[in-house]
């Protein structure tokens, strides 16, 4: 399996709508490593590492977002993986 690493910056509404909060456990349920935090600009910024494909999984979630979420753009840079472990909110 190809693992990936994707650091992604998500814009639009897209902080206090528990973003974070579902960023984590989606990406915990997906065997991901990595971390989620807010931005002071309004954005939502993570690192997502493990699985290709369960990475653009991920990604295709971030595209939408939790319900009251209105996503913008999603900005994706992918990066040789580092070897992150566990999934943390920062």
């Amino acid at each position: 399996m190809t693992e990936a690493r994707a650091h992604v910056l998500v814009s639009g509404m897209v902080q206090g709508v528990f973003f974070r909060a579902e960023t984590s456990g989606r990406a915990r349920s997906r065997g991901l490593a990595g971390w989620v935090r807010n931005l002071p600009d309004g954005r939502v910024e993570a690192v997502l590492e493990g699985p290709r494909q369960a990475v653009e999984s991920m990604l295709g979630w971030m595209r939408d977002g939790p319900r009251g979420a209105a996503v913008s753009s999603v900005e994706v840079s992918w990066e040789h993986p580092e070897g992150e472990r566990g999934f943390r909110v920062r």
